[in-house]
């Protein structure tokens, strides 16, 4: 087996769980891009508001997307990207307890759903470092 090899098999999971959530994040910016008004009828929040956490969510997947394409992974950036999603979750959470997301039901329900599947992603994001540190 080449050091190539071994390194890329090691980064298989983090990589595979970092694209995994580019993905996703930046299918929903481009849906709250696109879609704004449709999107804010649904939800709640004004469309305004879903256009800026589109483009933020279009730079942060390319981000995470870029990031899961390098030859060797930085653990601190990868940190950095399980810390974000970890305070994504929890302002979702709270943008529904408080009512300040201004949600609808089917908002609140989005809301909770979207946090629960970044939350899921930083807990694989975490597996996979720990893959990669353990190999």
């Amino acid at each position: 087996m080449t050091a190539l090899s071994v390194t890329t098999d090691r980064l298989k999971f983090l990589r595979l769980a970092l694209a995994a959530d580019a993905v996703v994040t930046g299918g929903n910016g481009l849906v709250y891009l696109a879609f704004a008004g449709p999107v804010a009828a649904l939800l709640g929040p004004e469309a305004g508001l879903l256009r800026g956490i589109g483009v933020f969510l279009l730079v942060y997947g390319a981000a995470v997307g870029l990031l899961a394409t390098r030859r060797a992974i930085s653990p601190a950036a990868t940190r950095a990207v399980i810390a974000l999603n970890i305070i994504w979750t929890l302002g979702s959470v709270a943008a529904v307890i408080t009512g300040a997301g201004d949600f609808t039901t089917i908002g609140a329900i989005w809301a909770i759903a979207q946090a629960l599947a970044v939350a899921g992603f930083a807990e694989l994001q975490i597996m996979g470092l720990r893959k990669a540190r353990n190999q």
